[in-house]
């Protein structure tokens, strides 16, 4: 027998500025269940689970919970109706304590209005302990690392009355083992009753962890499905609605010809990186993997000139060369697409057009004076080159789907006319169908002579795409494949050997 719905959304729509975001999408949640959310960036998603949690409100349409119509027009009432969300930029202080975390804004308080911190700290023990989690509840929040942060918001969440957990890509910074401990929690909250929405771009995950797959394509219901009676590739195909082939080489093996771009011997920046070389020729795509904490973004910032380097040197075209800054590496052909695209890449209140054209001004302008046709031809130019989808380049950039602010920050360095660009994990956070558009686009780079230096913790990515991989660990180079010998295994066959020595 089916347990009955918990959550029940209906015919609900949603536009902004004209543009449709939902086109009448059904998305219902059964008791004690863990429900997958998929669809491509701009597939409507994240503005569905907005409408749940009261940050937006629905053109048309209406909200159930337990049969019962709710109103949820703002965040507290939709944590009044038993809704509390997780997202992937954690919403606590630092410099408070766990205990104060888990009860912000709700703290136990006497008569008088003191704080009563030993039934807080009681209590905080309670919520973790239930959840097996053995934290210090006394400690300062930043103490502890990300995986740790995110399994106390799950625990505040959790413990504020919460029927409907909504877990919005909470595993995108976590490594193997914390996501293992993370899918503990989630699971032990489902014995308790708490019915989970789960979104992700990790496949993996959705068929380790979950029972249902709801699926939106451009802002309408797909359908929802059992996980167990789907494969991989019918939910890609669905996604999408186009088969892609995951896994294997996009390249022939290539042999590089010519003289290096760019030389970089025994770097060191102490701690992060303490001895790693590499050269890169023109129109060659170099991996760099390792696991989190190999130094490999702290390698990539050191070649563009974000610090000083401890020791080593850099070459360009033979030469000895200082990177004295990011202005100093852009002068002299480099351009760097940072992992942290929300806080580091984009320029949320700017439109499309000023994000693409930013570092690129001396080539549109004469002085102070824009030159507005060249400035438009540039920009038209590349939305319709990188196939950018927004309504037209005055949008505020935040308002695009992740894979399409990835493809501006992409159009802005290409508008530098690079000679090497350094892609630091180009695809996190965005969906399949976006994913394979970026990667065509990385290879289109390197067909046009431009080198490519390619960080991600994705290795069928790495795989697919690069003509040669080098394996950092600890800040040191512990091996290089190329060609033929570029498999996954191989990859972490190299991180696990020297794991085992050290």
């Amino acid at each position: 027998m089916k347990k009955e719905f918990l959550l029940e959304m209906k015919n609900i729509k949603k536009s902004f500025a004209g543009v449709n975001a939902l086109k009448g999408v059904n998305f219902n949640v059964r008791k004690g269940e863990i429900h997958a959310l998929m669809g491509e960036n701009g597939a409507g998603k994240s503005t569905l689970i907005k409408i749940l949690t009261g940050v937006y409100q629905a053109d048309e349409g209406e909200i159930r919970m337990d049969g019962q119509q709710v109103h949820i027009t703002d965040v507290q009432k939709a944590q009044k109706a038993g809704i509390s969300p997780v997202y992937q930029e954690l919403n606590m202080i630092p410099y408070l304590s766990v205990a104060e975390n888990i009860f912000l804004g709700q703290y136990p308080r006497n008569k008088s209005g003191n704080i009563e911190w030993d039934k807080m700290y009681a209590a905080a023990e309670k919520i973790l302990g239930d959840l097996d989690l053995d934290i210090d509840v006394r400690e300062q929040l930043n103490g502890f690392g990300t995986a740790t942060q995110q399994m106390i918001s799950i625990a505040r969440a959790a413990s504020r009355e919460c029927r409907l957990l909504v877990l919005d890509e909470p595993t995108s910074s976590l490594d193997g083992n914390e996501v293992s401990q993370l899918f503990k929690i989630v699971n032990k909250l489902k014995e308790k009753g708490v019915s989970v929405i789960f979104i992700t771009h990790r496949l993996d995950e959705v068929f380790e962890l979950t029972e249902s797959i709801t699926i939106l394509k451009d802002g309408e219901y797909v359908g929802t499905f059992p996980t167990a009676d789907m494969t991989k590739e019918e939910l890609v195909t669905r996604m999408v609605g186009r088969k892609v082939v995951e896994g294997s080489r996009t390249r022939a093996v290539r042999e590089m010809k010519g003289d290096y771009f760019i030389e970089a011997s025994h770097l060191a920046k102490f701690p992060k990186v303490r001895d790693v070389s590499f050269g890169i020729k023109p129109g060659e795509i170099l991996g760099i993997a390792g696991l989190l904490g190999s130094g490999r973004t702290e390698t990539a910032q050191l070649l563009f000139g974000y610090s000083r380097m401890d020791a080593g040197t850099i070459k360009i075209n033979g030469k000895d060369t200082v990177i004295a800054s990011p202005k100093d590496a852009i002068s002299k052909g480099m351009a760097f697409c940072t992992e942290n695209r929300r806080e580091e890449g984009i320029i949320p209140y700017m439109s499309v057009k000023n994000n693409i054209v930013v570092s690129s001004m001396k080539k549109i302008s004469r002085g102070i004076v824009i030159n507005r046709k060249l400035q438009n031809k540039v920009v038209g130019s590349y939305i319709s080159a990188l196939k950018i989808k927004t309504p037209n380049d005055r949008q505020r950039i935040r308002f695009l789907s992740g894979g399409n602010q990835q493809k501006v920050i992409l159009a802005r360095w290409m508008a530098t006319d690079p000679k090497l660009i350094i892609l630091d994990e180009p695809t996190r956070g965005i969906d399949v169908g976006a994913k394979q558009e970026v990667e065509k686009l990385v290879l289109g780079f390197a067909a046009q002579g431009i080198s490519v230096i390619y960080i991600s913790s994705e290795l069928s990515e790495l795989v697919r795409n690069c003509d040669r991989i080098i394996v950092l660990r600890d800040g040191r180079n512990v091996g290089e494949l190329s060609g033929d010998e570029i498999k996954e295994q191989s990859i972490m066959a190299m991180i696990a050997a020297e794991s085992e020595e050290g």
